[in-house]
């Protein structure tokens, strides 16, 4: 790096003050709004040019640097809380050469700097995979979740403590015999890569924005005002530090108190916590610099995104010697790795209609390998991002994979772009019907709203016949064309009208597949309730929001009659919100819809569940089940000593019994944990039984 120098001219002012804006803008943009701007190596980048310039140049440090602070402001909507321990920032090193160079300065820190031609002494360290997710702040006192919060501005964070309790990976209660008095446990909340699949693919169904990568899906479910949202996106957590009062002792049987960032990881396991499996106890930089190559590859067969390693210096005394920097540790680094990313040629924008209407402009390029695959489409998501990018004809383009799963454009190399290339835009008419497109004020969607799209209707009987719905075997996307394109079908109900003879006079069917298509259609009444409702295509009830409604109202009567009288019954369901519910009111609202129902119904589709319907496949006895609980409802509230919620509602269901939102007379016990709320007054006002986690064991004849 070059020697400091008081002189900086006019240019070098005004880069600093330009990246100084870039990456306040950015760091707004990622922690405050939950809309990225900057993908992760163009800010590091950044981030390091000032700091550079900074380092030759101290007089050009400001106050609001990005240099001089940690992270941004808590957003609005939740409260903000003070850390007991402020949660820092890591340096970065981005090749091995950086992580040697950090070394000797952790050496020189520690007075351990050999003489000159004596080999680097060695110091015990920890590897640790860098997960891609987002910082959480867990507080615990006596043993007990009190408090979870985000890192925010290193200081202060937004307390999410109702979202963080749905983790399940996240003890409730420490392990622990003897308790400390308060613990502070940091880790990062994470989505695998499948259930980042599955949320992006249910959000596809519904023509919603996709999310750009699974860390991104992270911090905008930790930021949902309803954590029923965030249960039914099955956070995951991994505790990687852990803090503890001074006096505290272990009580017989606990783990002794760690003296090292391994004995750490030891602790935080033995109390309850989920610790990365894959981190490693190294004895020397060499071993370091393995662990590092060897993750290198060995990472993309994780379930979960990585972007690099995390190094600590294992004993905790030398990391008090070692100390701090004004924003990072120096007996830690996050070892980071390149990106994987490609240059294509664009080939053309393509303007594709989905089911509900909406306009996604999708980008087809040169092919390119990534991530194992060939890529050669990316969806843009939307017009904002479409002049974000200001794509023009024949651009050069950077692209990769988000999470190295969903193939995203980065960014446009301009330098490149032909002459006189024209802006790429998204049309102003439907590029199916011709209906003039149009965009709702504060939406980010573009919509044709012309119920008789060929598009919608192709998506909505794509939608009802696909495998999570009513999973109609041999009626594919080509044949749906077709159907639509002749005027043959208007509506999910006309499928059921079709007769083999009509079908068999189609290109490519004959009349065998025409017979096993309308013996297809035939037994597909017979699907499960949950099914039905899904393959409806109501906006925001995915896959598994229709499960939780189907067990709730067993037919689409009585849905229908709470979406529009009691939506407070609707979001009493476990998982569900006031979206869903609004989303419900309106739909059954419409008289289309209505109509529709009354067909399905008429050509024996029973949109109601079965008499002895087991709740939900696989999931035991079920509402209704034939187990010992048969016929009795409970409602769950306030938190259990060692059964989360869904826990507890599964043993209830496997033993044929029901779980119900709210407190009525029908109610059969109320089981009761810490924090019960309003539901358990209520119980106690109308007579009910109330039962705690071991009444409801005894019940049910189970051991703890």
């Amino acid at each position: 790096m070059p020697a400091p120098n008081p002189s900086s001219n006019g240019a070098e002012r005004h880069r600093a003050a330009e990246l100084r804006q870039l990456l306040q803008r950015a760091a707004h943009a990622y922690y405050v709004l939950d809309a990225p701007v900057m993908e992760d190596p163009v800010y590091d980048r950044l981030y390091r040019e000032l700091l550079e310039l900074e380092s030759s140049f101290p007089e050009l440090i400001r106050p609001d640097s990005p240099t001089r602070r940690v992270g941004g402001e808590p957003a609005e909507g939740f409260t903000s809380v003070e850390h007991r321990i402020g949660l820092l920032s890591l340096d970065n090193a981005f090749s091995l050469e950086e992580l040697e160079a950090w070394y000797a300065r952790l050496l020189k820190v520690l007075d351990r700097t050999p003489e000159p031609g004596a080999p680097l002494p060695p110091l015990a360290m920890v590897g640790e995979l860098k997960i891609d997710g987002n910082a959480l702040a867990l507080s615990y006192q006596h043993g007990v979740l009190v408090r979870a919060a985000t890192r925010g501005d290193s200081e202060r964070g937004e307390e999410i403590t109702a979202n963080v309790r749905t983790i399940q990976s996240v003890p409730l209660r420490l392990q622990i015999n003897n308790p400390p008095a308060w613990t502070e446990v940091r880790g990062e909340a994470l989505i695998p890569d499948a259930t980042f699949a599955a949320i992006n693919a249910e959000r596809a169904a519904r023509q919603e924005a996709l999310f750009a990568n699974p860390r991104n899906a992270c911090a905008g479910t930790l930021r949902q005002l309803d954590p029923k949202v965030v249960a039914a996106r099955r956070l995951d957590f991994f505790a990687y530090t852990l803090h503890l009062p001074d006096g505290w002792q272990p009580g017989e049987g606990d783990p002794a108190r760690p003296t090292s960032q391994w004995a750490s990881l030891q602790w935080l396991q033995a109390a309850g916590f989920r610790v990365n499996p894959n981190a490693e106890l190294l004895p020397s930089l060499a071993a370091v610099e393995g662990f590092f190559v060897q993750w290198e590859e060995q990472r993309k067969s994780l379930d979960y995104a990585t972007d690099g390693v995390v190094v600590k210096l294992d004993d905790l005394r030398l990391q008090a010697d070692a100390g701090f920097t004004q924003k990072a540790p120096r007996w830690a680094i996050a070892l980071k790795y390149p990106a994987e990313e490609a240059p294509s040629k664009l080939l053309r924008l393509v303007a594709q209609v989905g089911r509900t209407g909406v306009i996604t402009p999708v980008a087809e390029f040169e092919p390119v390998p990534l991530a194992g695959t060939s890529v050669s489409r990316a969806t843009l998501h939307n017009a904002d991002r479409l002049a974000e990018l200001d794509l023009h004809a024949g651009d050069t383009i950077v692209v990769r994979k988000a999470g190295e799963i969903i193939p995203e454009v980065v960014r446009v190399l301009a330098e490149l772009r032909p002459p006189g290339a024209a802006p790429l835009q998204l049309p102003s008419s439907c590029p199916e019907c011709g209906s003039a497109l149009v965009r709702e004020e504060g939406e980010a969607a573009t919509r044709c709203v012309n119920s008789s799209c060929p598009a919608i209707l192709r998506g909505a009987l794509r939608h009802w016949v696909s495998k999570g719905a009513m999973d109609v075997d041999g009626l594919g996307a080509k044949l749906v064309e077709q159907l639509v394109d002749r005027g043959l079908v208007r509506s999910i109900a006309d499928l059921y009208r079709l007769d083999a003879a009509l079908l068999a006079s189609l290109e490519r069917m004959g009349e065998t597949s025409a017979t096993n298509l309308v013996a297809a259609l035939e037994t597909s009444k017979q699907q499960p309730w949950h099914r039905q409702l899904y393959g409806l295509g109501i906006h925001h009830v995915g896959a598994v929001n229709a499960k939780a409604l189907a067990r709730a109202f067993p037919s689409a009567e009585t849905l229908g009659m709470a979406a529009a009288e009691q939506p407070e019954v609707i979001t009493a369901v476990f998982g569900i919100g006031g979206e869903i519910a609004e989303s419900l009111r309106q739909w059954f609202a419409t008289a289309a819809n209505g109509a529709l129902l009354a067909e399905l119904q008429a050509l024996g589709i029973p949109l109601a569940a079965a008499e002895g319907e087991q709740g939900v496949e696989g999931e035991g006895g079920g509402p209704g089940g034939a187990g010992h609980l048969s016929g009795q409802t409970f409602v769950l509230t306030g938190t259990l000593p060692s059964l989360s919620r869904s826990q507890a509602q599964a043993l209830i269901e496997a033993a044929g019994g029901k779980v119900s939102g709210s407190v009525s007379k029908k109610t059969s016990y109320v089981v009761a944990g810490a924090e019960a709320g309003s539901k358990l007054a209520k119980a106690e006002g109308l007579g009910v039984p109330v039962l705690d986690e071991a009444g409801l064991r005894a019940l049910m004849a189970i051991g703890p």
